[in-house]
């Protein structure tokens, strides 16, 4: 694939961008990507990945508004490794797990931008491809929370629980999964 801009050498970099679900792809050779991005490029002309994020953390919107007033006030600095939320900035990385902590606060305008608008982890499966699993674990929970109940003699509320379970249990082998049989 030759270069979209000169059209004269083998395209080396390929960028990627998603707006609104709309996607644009552009395909350009080492040099003119350096004069289009020389942001995300190290001293030697390589790519780097820190330089990369660092741009992009550098271009939110959020954090350009958040500049002037970040000098008015004291500069935030991690407790372990003495880094500035601005160096880390132009870092694109922390320098120790200390770093998470010390900037709590100025994160979620990153992470927001980052992970498009998510900024709480909602586990390894999302609900909508995991159903089942999801049901199979609360049926895991349910059972210990049962048993809990009849250990403590409160008979009704295990009672409900365990219509509760076999609910769940119909709905699992409704769905094809299989319930487990413990």
């Amino acid at each position: 694939m030759m270069c979209e801009q000169c059209q004269e050498r083998p395209a080396a970099v390929h960028l990627k961008n998603v707006v609104n679900g709309k996607k644009t792809e552009i395909h350009l050779c080492e040099v003119c990507a350096q004069d289009k991005g020389e942001a995300f490029m190290n001293d030697d002309g390589a790519f780097s990945f820190n330089h990369l994020l660092a741009g992009l953390l550098n271009v939110s919107p959020v954090m350009k508004q958040s500049q002037p007033q970040q000098n008015k006030r004291q500069t935030v600095e991690c407790s372990g490794c003495q880094m500035t939320f601005d160096q880390f900035l132009k870092i694109g990385k922390f320098g120790c797990p200390k770093c998470y902590e010390s900037f709590r606060d100025q994160l979620p305008p990153i992470l927001k931008r980052l992970h498009s608008g998510n900024t709480v982890h909602q586990g390894k499966l999302p609900e909508r491809q995991g159903g089942t699993i999801h049901m199979k674990r609360k049926v895991t929970e349910l059972r210990s929370d049962l048993k809990t109940l009849i250990e403590q003699e409160e008979f009704e509320q295990a009672a409900e629980i365990r219509d509760q379970i076999r609910s769940l249990e119909a709905e699992i082998r409704d769905e094809g999964g299989g319930a487990d049989e413990s």
